[in-house]
């Protein structure tokens, strides 16, 4: 239990300093400093800075696909679970907004493509899951034949630009993102926003008139 509690302190940390310093101006010895740790107990759990910085993606891709699985196999309707894609995926995304966007800025510089691929590897697992959703709509008639592909960038492509850049949508406000009440607000339009797309784009086009 102590060795569990240690190396989630690590990642903590890791996380905490990644979010403030940048990737680059992170060392394994600021971070054994924060948690509280030596640097033979990064190495050993971690191997390197590298090696943390993956463990901390990772988990988060693991337990966005288990929230996935789970949606997927509820007895609900393809809009059902795709709304809760959604409203799953931005709260996660927003709420830890500070890193997010630490790690696209990280992950686009062009010194590390290694360490780009295999995220990106691991996250198209995670787009499978909402591609078989959007799929199995199209297939039973619920939703249009659209390109679920450019749907799926839609949404994952809105989501990501309001964590990296909210003043897009904060501008001529007093809305911050890094104030806990504004974030819950902005998540809101966030979500109510992308329902409402994706809600008008995806419902068949007979079924739409039918219903005005």
């Amino acid at each position: 239990m102590e060795k569990a509690d240690k190396k989630s302190s690590i990642l903590e940390a890791a996380e905490k300093l990644f979010c403030e310093r940048g990737y680059e101006a992170t060392s394994t010895r600021h971070i054994a400093k924060e948690a509280g740790a030596n640097m033979a107990m990064i190495n050993y759990y971690f191997g390197s800075k590298e090696g943390v910085f993956m463990e901390i993606i990772s988990k988060r891709i693991a337990d966005f696909r288990l929230q996935l699985t789970i949606i997927n196999q509820d007895n609900l309707s393809g809009m059902e679970k795709l709304l809760k894609v959604i409203e799953g995926y931005a709260t996660r995304i927003l709420s830890n907004h500070g890193f997010h966007k630490m790690m696209h800025r990280e992950l686009s510089l062009p010194h590390r493509p290694e360490m780009f691929f295999k995220i990106k590897n691991s996250m198209a697992e995670n787009l499978k899951v909402i591609e078989e959703i959007a799929n199995n709509g199209i297939a039973d008639g619920s939703f249009r034949d659209v390109d679920v592909r450019m749907l799926i960038a839609t949404i994952m492509g809105t989501i990501s630009n309001v964590a990296i850049s909210p003043s897009k949508i904060t501008y001529g406000t007093t809305l911050d993102i890094n104030n806990t009440a504004d974030r819950a607000l902005i998540t809101e339009r966030l979500i109510a926003h992308l329902k409402d797309l994706i809600i008008v784009y995806l419902t068949p086009i007979q079924e739409s008139k039918t219903k005005k």
